[in-house]
């Protein structure tokens, strides 16, 4: 018989989500996935100038504000035929490099390291050996034995202490974890030095956009202008700190992460073979481009689909075709006009929440039932997995070089064939390998950025069509990226100058979404079936999986009847579905 457990909320997560499963002789055999908040942004913008949206959907999200941003301009760009400057769109790929490089870093370290590396069993470990091991697989300064001894003994104290802080509840002695105390301390040692590191890479953002988080953005390029004899403006001083903040990133990703991630890989070797989605889809909408007028062929992150495993052949998309991305809710508490069961492409989607769900707390869901706020959305049908891994895939498919490359070296360094990335060890070994390659790009863009500056090129933004004089009567637009998480995309309906439809299908929505008028399950549901559980009271092996998506849900839900009386109110740390 079949035990059901419910992890609820997941922690080390952007927001709240609860997963249901049903464990049967030590493996999950069913699984559900809910998100229990609400966003409803698209209504917030309903009947607002197109040109201020931007600002709007960009608080969608406390973590992945620059993304929304972008995705939400270029919706309204793609709707007007509005092209921006060269320059804006380099600023435009430096502001979403910096953004990715930091949301993995974070994301490893703080965020799953710790599904993987037992931080009680640093006590166990020798700082002479964990030294030698550093110095082994990187060049990295901070590697002596003095330093490793103090590290060791910052956590000796918070265990005697017996207030674990930002440690506490974890699953510490578990049969899962594996690695030895070394490594454990290792890995410790460069949570703390990723927590310092983290918060500088975001200074690019601070000095592109103005601010962070959310910063500044315009439909027709950048707000942010360049001179670089004006302190007022970015001027030479500060887009040389720009560069020393790339090459910092640079040196930390490939002396720091990449090894990390590859020392602690080798000992979960066998994770190669689990937490894989079972159809095999990946999409990569493509993002970073090369050019200003955003050809998919100048993409750094290619666009296209890879189905049913098969890493011969790509396939393309478009998000303009309204019979090949649809979101269907009949899992979904949310209505239709014309019913439960139709899927809706997004031009034509509605934003009806219809919550018929139990009063929480609850023991379980009603799966036979809606379970979820997430809509569930299909390519020609098909569920899809998006995010670091599908990207890296679809680069790897198409052939090119430093996809090629970067992706061999590391199936070499593991020993492991290349059906190992599909899984929860290839979901998360992509994310760092594509932070070496990001890590690449920042520093081309930005040699980019400041060639066209020397060759008299300034311009950040362009004042074409923005006045809504020069606008059709209706039209319509999609602006699509990738963020950290994966591939994300806005699209909007322009009418008599106002937004009258805008829809949002974002990352998580794709990989955490109920199951779809066919039973067909998404990503999370799908990559659980199969875990092997050691013990259903302490299933760390679902959060592996779990967090190798790095999930983002709503932040917040505050719900106010008719008259405008606080109902309820839930709060949790976090951000939205990106």
């Amino acid at each position: 018989m079949a035990n059901r457990i419910v992890i609820d909320p997941i922690t080390r997560i952007e927001g709240h989500l609860r997963i249901e499963a049903e464990i049967k002789d030590g493996k999950v055999v069913k699984a559900y996935s809910s998100s229990t908040m609400v966003r409803g942004m698209e209504k917030i913008v309903e009947g607002r100038d197109p040109r201020d949206v931007w600002a709007f959907v960009q608080r969608t999200c406390g973590v992945c504000t620059t993304v929304h941003a972008i995705a939400s301009i270029r919706a309204v760009e793609d709707a007007l035929g509005i092209v921006i400057p060269p320059n804006a769109e380099i600023a435009r790929n430096l502001l979403t490099i910096a953004h990715a490089m930091q949301d993995h870093v974070v994301h490893f370290y703080h965020l799953h390291a710790l599904d993987w590396v037992d931080v009680t069993a640093v006590l166990k470990a020798d700082p002479k050996a964990t030294s030698e091991l550093a110095q082994s697989i990187s060049k990295w300064h901070n590697s002596s034995p003095g330093y490793f001894s103090d590290v060791k003994n910052r956590i000796k104290k918070f265990v005697e202490s017996g207030q674990l802080g930002i440690f506490a509840n974890g699953y510490w002695g578990h049969a899962a974890m594996k690695l030895p105390p070394e490594v454990n301390l290792l890995a410790v040692a460069h949570y703390l030095e990723a927590l310092e590191w983290q918060k500088e890479i975001v200074k690019v953002h601070t000095i592109l956009g103005g601010k962070n988080p959310h910063p500044h953005f315009l439909v027709g390029g950048m707000a942010s202008p360049i001179n670089i004899d004006d302190a007022g403006g970015l001027n030479t001083e500060r887009l040389a700190y720009v560069g020393d903040l790339l090459k910092n990133a640079h040196k930390f990703i490939n002396e720091v992460y990449v090894p990390d991630l590859l020392a602690i890989a080798s000992f979960y070797k066998d994770w190669g073979a689990i937490g894989g989605n079972k159809f095999n889809n990946y999409l990569s909408f493509g993002d970073l481009p090369t050019d200003n007028i955003r050809n998919p062929e100048s993409f750094k992150w290619p666009q296209g689909i890879i189905l049913n495993g098969d890493l011969t052949k790509i396939h393309p998309v478009d998000l303009t075709k309204t019979d090949e991305i649809q979101e269907f809710i009949n899992k979904s508490w949310y209505n239709y006009t014309e019913g439960k069961n139709k899927g809706l492409h997004p031009w034509e989607g509605e934003t009806n929440i219809n919550y018929t769900g139990p009063e929480p707390p609850y023991e379980y869901l009603d799966v036979n039932k809606e379970y979820s706020f997430l809509k569930t959305p299909r390519w020609q049908g098909k569920p899809m997995e998006v995010g670091p891994l599908s990207r890296m895939l679809t680069g790897y498919v198409s052939g090119i070089p430093e996809y090629k490359e970067v992706i061999d070296f590391a199936l070499k360094k593991l020993d492991v064939p290349v059906s190992a990335l599909l899984s929860t060890l290839g979901r998360t070994a992509a994310r760092g390998l594509e932070s070496k390659l990001l890590a690449d790009w920042g520093l081309e863009f930005y040699d980019k950025l400041i060639t066209n500056i020397k060759n008299g090129d300034t311009r950040m933004a362009s004042t074409e069509k923005f006045s809504p004089n020069t606008w059709p009567k209706e039209a319509k637009g999609v602006g699509y990226m990738e963020a950290p998480r994966g591939g994300l995309a806005h699209w909007i309906v322009i009418k008599d100058q106002k937004t009258a439809n805008y829809q949002m299908v974002v990352p998580t929505t794709w990989n955490a979404s109920p199951r779809d008028p066919k039973g067909q399950m998404s990503a999370y549901e799908s990559a659980l079936i199969g875990t092997p559980i050691a013990d259903p009271k302490n299933p760390v092996e679902i959060l592996r999986t779990i967090h190798s998506f790095d999930p983002c849900l709503a932040c917040a839900v505050h719900l106010y009847d008719e008259h405008g009386k606080n109902v309820s109110q839930i709060q949790v740390g976090g951000a939205c579905t990106v």
